[in-house]
């Protein structure tokens, strides 16, 4: 069995449609929420969606999208950043799962209720092999909805699975 490397990023300056984030993000179907990498460099991503407006919008409850799911937004940007980078170095990209949100800052109560579309930006601050740093803001309209950090872990379920902590 021979383990082929993944192809390498097109680009920074190429916009990255749906098709390749469900290709490269754990996310599919209705639950990939972006539609595209509007940009991206070794530190940062810039992203559209437009799947808030959208009624069967996998995170809405009670019939409204809260703004507090702008935090998976992001997250999948900082996948898909993941993802461009594992790329540029020749590596498959390691899933990695949400460990914790600080400085949360919600300017809105829903995000269901915007008419433009939302720009998710992401710049990693900090990171190794286990972990990264990320602060995220999501705006429409060039006004922001949404602000904060989050803390990501890699192979955490790997790590429990085999017997060592998480």
């Amino acid at each position: 069995m021979s383990l082929s490397r993944p192809p390498p990023p097109p680009p920074a300056a190429v916009r990255l449609q749906r098709r390749w984030l469900e290709q490269h993000i754990p996310h599919r179907g209705r639950m990939c929420l972006l539609d595209e990498v509007l940009g991206w460099d070794l530190t940062q991503i810039r992203c559209r969606a437009s799947s808030h407006r959208l009624p069967e919008n996998p995170l809405r409850l009670l019939e409204r999208l809260g703004t507090v799911a702008g935090i998976e937004y992001a997250g999948q940007a900082m996948a898909a950043h993941g993802a461009l980078i594992a790329g540029l170095l020749g590596r498959a990209a390691r899933t990695g799962y949400l460990a914790s949100v600080r400085n949360l800052q919600l300017a809105v109560t829903r995000l269901d209720d915007l008419a433009g579309d939302l720009e998710i930006r992401a710049q990693r601050l900090a990171g190794d092999a286990d972990s990264a740093l990320y602060e995220f803001t999501l705006e429409c309209a060039e006004r922001e909805l949404l602000s904060g950090r989050a803390g990501i872990v890699f192979g955490a379920l790997d790590r429990a699975h085999a017997g060592g902590s998480a």
